[in-house]
Order: structure tokens, then C-alpha cells, then sequence
């Protein structure tokens, strides 16, 4: 049996535990942090062949990757290339992948430089912290006033000398945008989610479909065209893993994140080989050390 280390105990390692010790892998979460570990002493008591995907906080993740010595799915670098928002947006472009319009700032910037980043766009605006997750300090902006408020308080974050990332985007609005969850393993999309806000969240004005905030994830078969689009978004940042976040207005479709520790749904949502190819993900990783 292939012991592999999963490093977050939440829905992900529920859903794939059965499934992969069906394929002869047995999951186990391994805690990184809220814990006291004395250096030199083992960090766990199973020896693991490989890891699911590197620790989400890079301290405690070099510290347990220092420990554990193992390969990892997707390691610090893969990490950090989806994270950077902006970063992977760059990559992206650079291989014609189609993204939202899109300006990269980095604090501190006076309000001339933000004031034309605003105008840049047609009103409204989305303001993303470059690295969060999940939504969070996402907002959206109908006016300059509004836009240059928001501004003020991601500079009082970042003012925060602990503060390791000052950056941000402005990105375009896409109304009544369709939001997909693409899932790429090895190279090949394997399934994909629509994420959908209740209908009396929208009347309230909500308008992210992060399911974290309430959104529902319902399987669906996404249209060839879409599915190269998750594939070439995979290979552009060379990430075997990974969830594809596509915007889909009218007839034009962006991708609009990337995830590389996204969520597994239920099997359900995934096409029939699902398991059969993130397991030989899994061991291949292995294999290769």
C-alpha cells in the first residue's frame, strides 16, 4: 500500500481516502501546523512515500517538507504559480490563453496610478488581493470614489510589516458570467462544476460563486472548446493537478483563476476514470521521487 500525506484534514481527504485505497493508496493527514515539534524528532509516525499537495502556509510547508523528504503531486513551486494571481495571468497570456482584462498593482501607488488603472476599465471594476483564496477581499467597485475607498484599506493591510504580499489586481466585469470549476489531471480535463449562487443570494446582490460563500457545485459536461481551454491553462503553468476557474459570457469564455489544491467534489461530478488517473498521478510522483 502507497502511504500518501495529505496535509489538509478537510472535504478533500473525506471524499478521496475510499477511492484511492480501492487503487492500493492509503491517504492520511498529516497536521503542519497548531502544533510544537521538536527538531530533529520524527514529524510523524508513518513513513510516507508521497505527498497530495504542498502545505497552503510556506513556513510550516518547508518545515514538513524538510521532515517528511517526499515528493509532492504538487509541490511549493506549483503552489506558488497559481497562487500569484497576476503571475499566472501573465503566463497565460504570453500562451494565448484568454483571460479577464487585467492591471497589476503593487503598493504603495499614489491615487493618480490608481485613479487610471480605475479608468482603464468601464465601471464596475473587481479589486482581487493578488495570493488570497476562497474570495476573500474581493470586491467590486461601480465608482472612482468607491474604488480609491477600497484602495485605502488594501494599503492599511499592506502597511502591515508582516505583510508579504502588497499586490493587487483590477480586473474587468463580466456580468451574468457563467462559473465553471474545470479539473485537470495529468494533462487531460476530467470532469467539471458549474458554481451557482440560490436565487434569493443573487436577489440580495451577491455575486461571487466561491462555494465557500454558499455557492452550489453542480456536475456538469463542459462543451470541447472549454475543456482544451482548462488543458491549456494546465500546461501553460505546468501543474498536473489542477482546478481551472472559467468566466463564460455570451460567446466568449476567460479563464479567470487557477487552483492548484482545489477541492475534490463527489465522485459523481468527474468522469468515470476520475480515480483511475489521479492514482496513477499519485504513484507516478512517486516513482519519480
Amino acid at each position: 500500500m502507497l502511504r500518501l500525506a495529505v496535509a489538509t484534514d478537510a472535504e478533500t481527504l473525506d471524499r478521496i481516502r475510499d477511492p484511492l485505497a480501492d487503487h492500493g493508496i492509503e491517504a492520511e493527514h498529516v497536521p503542519t501546523t497548531e502544533r510544537a515539534q521538536p527538531l530533529g524528532e520524527p514529524f510523524t509516525e508513518t513513513a510516507f512515500d508521497v505527498g497530495f499537495v504542498y502545505p497552503s502556509r510556506l513556513m510550516e510547508g518547508g518545515v514538513a517538507d524538510a521532515a517528511l523528504d517526499i515528493p509532492w503531486v504538487n509541490g511549493r513551486d506549483a503552489i506558488l504559480r497559481s497562487r500569484n494571481k497576476a503571475g499566472a495571468l501573465t503566463r497565460l497570456q504570453r500562451a494565448d490563453v484568454p483571460v479577464p482584462e487585467s492591471v497589476y498593482l503593487s503598493n504603495p501607488v499614489d491615487d493618480a496610478t490608481l485613479r487610471a488603472a480605475f479608468e482603464a476599465f468601464d465601471p464596475p471594476v473587481v479589486i482581487k488581493p493578488n495570493s488570497t483564496t476562497r474570495g476573500v477581499g474581493i470586491a467590486k467597485a461601480h465608482d472612482l470614489d468607491s474604488f480609491l475607498g477600497i484602495c485605502e484599506y488594501l494599503s492599511l493591510v499592506h502597511d502591515y510589516r508582516a505583510a508579504d504580499d502588497r499586490s493587487f489586481l483590477v480586473q474587468e466585469y463580466l456580468p451574468d458570467a457563467r462559473d465553471y470549476r474545470a479539473m485537470v489531471v495529468d494533462g487531460e480535463c476530467v470532469g467539471a462544476v458549474e458554481r451557482r449562487l440560490p436565487d434569493e443570494e443573487r436577489r440580495a446582490g451577491r455575486w461571487k460563486h466561491n462555494v465557500h460563500r454558499g455557492a452550489t457545485a453542480e456536475g456538469v459536461e463542459l462543451p470541447a472548446e472549454h475543456r482544451r481551454l482548462a488543458v491549456a491553462t494546465a500546461d501553460a503553468l505546468d501543474i498536473d493537478w489542477l482546478g481551472v476557474d472559467l468566466l463564460v459570457s455570451g460567446d466568449r469564455a476567460v479563464v479567470n483563476e487557477t487552483n492548484a489544491r482545489p477541492t475534490v467534489d463527489a465522485a459523481t461530478k468527474y468522469e468515470p476514470g476520475f480515480y483511475d488517473q489521479l492514482a496513477a498521478l499519485i504513484r507516478r510522483t512517486a516513482e519519480q521521487g
